[in-house]
């Protein structure tokens, strides 16, 4: 389980630099207009939606790889806080300005992945000696 629960945190550490660069990519080309690499705006959101996504990717990916290396004992609540929010985001998202029929798929995925990751930060014996939290 230990092994598994290092590379689960590897694997979220990875995650979030990609959050990260994501969110700067689309926030350049939120403001710019120029498309840094691929086209990251999705037409079918309001600019205040899309604002808001990009808000909130940005500040996820970069909480966790700051609070990771910094050892901050506030990163797992963060994250789940972080992590609720991405959760109302894709509801509104899904469900207001979905295109595509496979949303539903990706949005009950993005769920599950949400809650899975709140409990492990907040439960695993790594994450609270990694962070120093007590829950």
């Amino acid at each position: 389980m230990k092994i598994a629960s290092k590379i689960l945190i590897i694997v979220l550490l990875l995650w979030t630099m990609v959050m990260l660069v994501w969110g700067l990519s689309g926030f350049f080309e939120y403001f710019t207009g120029i498309t840094p690499v691929i086209h990251l705006q999705n037409a079918a959101y309001p600019k205040t939606v899309q604002f808001v996504h990009w808000l909130l990717i940005t500040i996820t990916g970069g909480t966790f790889v700051f609070g990771y290396f910094l050892k901050w004992k506030w990163t797992p609540y963060l994250m789940v806080v972080l992590f609720s929010n991405l959760a109302v985001l894709c509801t509104i998202q899904t469900f207001e300005f979905m295109s595509k029929q496979w949303s539903f798929t990706a949005y009950f995925t993005e769920m599950v992945l949400y809650i899975l990751l709140s409990a492990f930060l907040l439960f695993s014996s790594l994450s609270k000696s990694r962070f120093k939290h007590k829950l």
